[in-house]
């Protein structure tokens, strides 16, 4: 029997102990709860053993994923019994312990709740932080665009049970869920919730009074003829080949003339690669390349209107890169970090020009990643966010902007969210293959969170969530031991052979 009541827990538990006195003794009792405990609903019966979750993804008949939830007293062979079940139903089963929000909604809603006190932060409009995770990290749809689908109340239904039993501050719903909901502003289904739509249960969207407007008469930027890049690694050459691509000058600033060349020829074979392709025409490469000159002297850089810093993620190496730009930088050059988790006043205050300085955080690959962030300090001046957003647009980019915090938008979200998943699999409530294949077939993402710790690197991933917990303090945040012995074992992921998962074979 499988019971697919309101999510209410005295209710579903009435039905449970009325199905318990009617079926036969071998009988399984199913509920398809999403959020509330399993264990408390087997229990009421007289055969908590033969009790298990069975958590579908509406639409029932399309969304694959179904969720088995066991409880501690669920008997082995049910378990085995439900996910032959499931499979001969077409469904992909993945088996979790008895936790608030099982797998799939515990790692989601988490993400959703930080992304709604970002908004209520101010921190980044709602069209950026959606635009950031999709063009970012590949998400069919950005966290506010899918609270809205899911319906406001229901989400924070879903909130409430997850922090009455994890008692996890980052589970608490967000104080502006409540006012939005008294407020009727639900989200599709009322017409209007983070966003408004044209009638209730409609997904087109409609501009409203958030709706950014492009003014014509806006603030004007500075003008950008030259860049210059500082770097030899995959994202400074990266860098290069976009501005080059783009009809810029580039200056390509290595610490010796041999490295310069060497980065310009993996650009030349990014070039042909794309020659190959057929997306790029033999006369074309040559002329891209033609725009790219090697330097080795600070002083080459002297007439760029733009320098963009990509060197390595070391504070002390990036200032003092950014101390020997100010010295000799023609005024009125704009000076941009890639740092994806350093503070970029850091960078400005090596500086005697703090309001030139600007963070444009690249992606990797930066000549296919879409996304760019533009990131103001306190000190930025309001027209290099200016300049650096019209930039963005002339490069091909989607600029979105933030302030000076660690993570940014993307890291900050993405980060917690993998860390997260650690965690669970730390506590042995799933296994890795199983929480991959949750978050993909259940919510759609590109990668599983193991996938993807795997591919960016468990040392880099540990460093990122460091400085995250180290900037916020939120108990949340601290990186899972499980990562942290990973990391000292030598296994870091792809690059390695060994992470999460063994590629060495």
């Amino acid at each position: 029997m499988v019971e697919a009541i309101p999510e209410h827990l005295e209710h579903k538990a009435a039905v449970l102990v009325e199905l318990d006195r009617v079926l036969r003794p071998e009988a399984i009792i199913a509920s398809n709860t999403s959020s509330l405990s399993v264990t408390e609903l087997g229990v009421r019966t007289g055969r908590p053993g033969k009790v298990v979750g069975l958590h579908f993804f509406n639409p029932a008949p399309i969304l694959r994923l179904v969720e088995v939830v066991r409880t501690v007293v669920t008997e082995p062979d049910v378990i085995d019994d439900v996910v032959g079940f499931v499979r001969l139903l077409g469904k992909e089963p993945v088996v979790i312990g008895d936790r608030a929000g099982f797998i799939a909604n515990a790692l989601l809603f988490g993400y959703l709740n930080h992304a709604v006190e970002m908004y209520e932060q101010h921190y980044a409009t709602r069209e950026d932080l959606d635009a950031a995770m999709r063009y970012g990290c590949g998400y069919p749809m950005g966290p506010l665009q899918l609270l809205d689908l899911i319906g406001l109340d229901t989400a924070y239904e879903i909130l409430d049970t997850m922090y009455h039993q994890s008692r996890n501050r980052l589970h608490a719903p967000a104080p502006l869920l409540k006012q939005m909901i008294t407020a009727g502003l639900l989200g599709r289904k009322t017409g209007r919730g983070f966003y408004t739509y044209d009638a209730p249960d409609s997904p087109v969207e409609v501009a409203d009074v958030l709706t950014p407007i492009e003014q014509d008469g806006g603030l004007s930027g500075r003008d950008i003829h030259r860049v210059g890049v500082l770097g030899t690694g995959t994202m400074a050459t990266g860098i290069a080949e976009v501005f080059a691509k783009s009809g810029f000058d580039v200056v390509l600033r290595a610490r010796g003339l041999d490295k310069a060349r060497t980065a310009i020829g993996r650009i030349g074979k990014s070039l042909d690669r794309a020659v190959a392709k057929g997306r790029l025409a033999e006369t074309e490469k040559s002329v891209i390349l033609g725009r790219i000159t090697p330097a080795v002297d600070f002083e080459e850089l002297a007439d760029c209107d733009l320098l963009v810093e990509a060197v390595a993620e070391d504070l002390a190496v990036k200032t003092a890169v950014f101390g020997a730009l100010d010295e000799v930088c023609k005024p009125g050059a704009v000076l941009a970090t890639t740092t994806s988790s350093l503070p970029v006043i850091e960078c400005a205050a090596a500086t005697s020009r703090p309001g030139d300085v600007v963070g444009l955080h690249f992606f990797n690959p930066a000549p296919v990643m879409k996304l760019v962030e533009v990131v103001a300090t306190i000190a930025t001046a309001p027209d290099v966010v200016a300049t650096a957003h019209a930039i963005c647009q002339r490069v091909g980019k989607h600029p979105v902007h933030c302030g000076d915090r660690a993570g940014f938008i993307v890291n900050a979200l993405l980060f917690p969210y993998l860390n997260d998943a650690v965690k669970m699999l730390e506590g042995h409530y799933a296994d890795a293959d199983d929480i991959d294949t949750a978050m993909m077939v259940g919510c759609g993402l590109p990668m599983g969170p193991f996938a993807l710790l795997d591919v960016v690197g468990l040392d880099v991933s540990l460093a990122i969530e460091r400085t995250l917990y180290n900037e916020f303090r939120e108990s949340g945040f601290a990186p899972a031991p499980l990562l942290e012995h990973l990391v000292t074992a030598g296994r870091l992921g792809r690059k390695t052979g060994k992470g999460f998962r063994d590629y060495t074979a």
